[in-house]
């Protein structure tokens, strides 16, 4: 997965974890684009204190994953989905359209709550 990619998910999955300073700076930096001389001149801090803050949450992003594990396992969960609706889509060709829509139905809703 691309690193930009990748930043989005663990902000997206443990942004809320970190400190309000950090969501600020992080957001500022990977989400806004703003530089780092912009962000320093904008929180009235140095730009080495930004460059610390944003490795050091990084870091921490990383290692919330590799202790919880909740961007993989939805991963997973959505590689069983699809599993799942190719093999109903397999055994119910010739079964009731209603009765796959209602399944495919239950399944959009499962993914969609990922």
């Amino acid at each position: 997965m691309e690193e930009i990619a990748v930043r989005a998910l663990l902000f997206d999955f443990y942004g809320p974890l970190l400190t309000a300073k950090q969501q600020i700076i992080y957001d500022l930096y990977y989400q806004q684009d703003l530089s780092l001389g912009e962000i320093a001149e904008q929180q009235n801090v140095s730009r080495q204190a930004v460059y610390d803050l944003l490795k050091r949450t990084d870091e921490s992003l990383h290692d919330y994953e590799e202790k919880l594990n909740l961007i993989a396992k939805q991963q997973q969960n959505l590689e069983l989905i699809k599993a799942i609706k190719e093999k109903v889509t397999e055994l119910t060709k010739d079964s009731a359209k209603k009765d796959n829509n209602n399944v495919f139905g239950l399944l959009e809703k499962l993914e969609n709550n990922w």
